[in-house]
């Protein structure tokens, strides 16, 4: 059983790739944390519905570390992975990486966990599995 929600996390995992703006920063020209933790949010979906293939919804976030800023003209990396299942939820952990464009380096600048809720026609809770 174990095996199958391995296999089942793997193929659920969520990446996208996103170019920064300057329209997508504050006036210190480096990303609005709202905005990263969107495009957090909205990967932990995508991640959570491939596992489910349910409806679901956020019920929280956790603590979400903003380890270092993202500068407009960086490439990010959005990674999505199913890291918790219950009966009815599940936590996405998210992790946001930050390329310079034009140079060989790569850094983890923000992580943060997702948790969501599996709902019925209903909009009642039901199992994930």
């Amino acid at each position: 059983m174990k095996e199958e929600f391995q296999q089942k996390i793997e193929q659920s995992e969520t990446r996208i790739f996103k170019a920064v703006f300057p329209s997508d920063t504050n006036h210190y020209h480096t990303m609005f944390g709202g905005m990263a933790m969107q495009l957090m949010d909205e990967v932990a979906f995508i991640a959570a519905t491939r596992f489910t293939r349910k409806v679901v919804v956020t019920v929280s976030s956790d603590r979400i570390d903003f380890k270092m800023p993202i500068p407009a003209g960086s490439i990010i990396e959005l990674i999505a992975r199913v890291v918790k299942i219950g009966r009815t939820s599940l936590d996405v952990k998210v992790d946001i990486f930050v390329e310079n464009m034009y140079a060989e380096e790569r850094h983890k600048a923000i992580s943060g966990t997702f948790t969501f809720v599996a709902l019925d026609e209903n909009k009642k809770p039901c199992s994930i599995l």
